[in-house]
């Protein structure tokens, strides 16, 4: 039974993958759906992208070649590794996947304000009621939840453009994106095809940023596919 591994996003419990899970291992798969240290398993340190490398390079000691499954952050990390060992990557799907800096000025303006609250927060966020107002306004909930270690974590991880490591991915690669994502936007999808030599993107025209989630049988259904048959174009469904 071959092995699909996959790393999930900033997220706290793993409840949304379940249904995915049970479409991959009706079509005769073993997800394996990784603990990310810091989200889903206990961690104190402070994480950087090479980190979490290091850390799915152990994850998958035993195993010449891996297909890996990246959503969200857990794209970024599994475009990193695919970028940096890809010789142990045979095949990959990236869903949604963050990773892309944006240089747009609002996104720009943006993460300077994240970056300013790191200096300033104690003062400006002293009382929890205007902590809690000043990071929904930058729309920051993940940082809210997040503990002074993952809080240093995420800002190391939004920091870290993949784009120049894209052309090193080698393994065929299916780029599933949502329409709708209002995180990662739609365009990320095609920047990521145009800089992986070999990539497709498929397009979920109804779906957010967790078509894992809202979409199980057709996410579940386009990784089967792709591991069972020929590449495919670029194309919509």
């Amino acid at each position: 039974m071959q092995k699909i591994f996959i790393i999930h996003g900033w997220t706290y419990t793993t409840d949304a993958w379940n249904a995915l899970l049970r479409v991959l291992r009706s079509r005769g798969f073993e997800p394996i759906l990784l603990s990310v240290p810091g989200l889903t398993t206990a961690s104190t340190d402070v994480w950087t992208v090479e980190k979490y490398i290091a850390w799915l390079k152990k994850q998958i000691a035993d195993e010449p070649q891996v297909t890996l499954v990246g959503h969200s952050n857990g794209g970024r990390i599994a475009m990193a590794f695919a970028a940096t060992y890809p010789e142990r990557v045979a095949h990959l799907f990236l869903i949604n996947a963050a990773g892309v800096v944006h240089r747009e000025f609002p996104l720009r303006a943006k993460r300077a304000v994240f970056k300013a609250i790191t200096k300033v927060g104690k003062r400006m966020t002293s009382s929890p009621f205007v902590r809690k107002i000043f990071y929904r306004l930058i729309s920051a909930r993940d940082y809210e939840r997040a503990s002074p270690t993952m809080r240093e974590t995420m800002r190391n991880l939004i920091a870290y453009d993949a784009t120049a490591l894209l052309p090193r991915i080698t393994a065929p690669t299916l780029i599933i994106w949502s329409a709708k994502d209002t995180v990662t936007p739609l365009a990320d999808a095609y920047l990521l095809h145009n800089g992986i030599p070999r990539s497709e993107v498929i397009v979920i025209p109804d779906g957010a940023h967790s078509p894992h989630a809202t979409h199980p049988e057709k996410v579940g259904a386009l990784i089967a596919d792709s591991l069972t048959t020929a590449p495919r174009e670029t194309r919509e469904k």
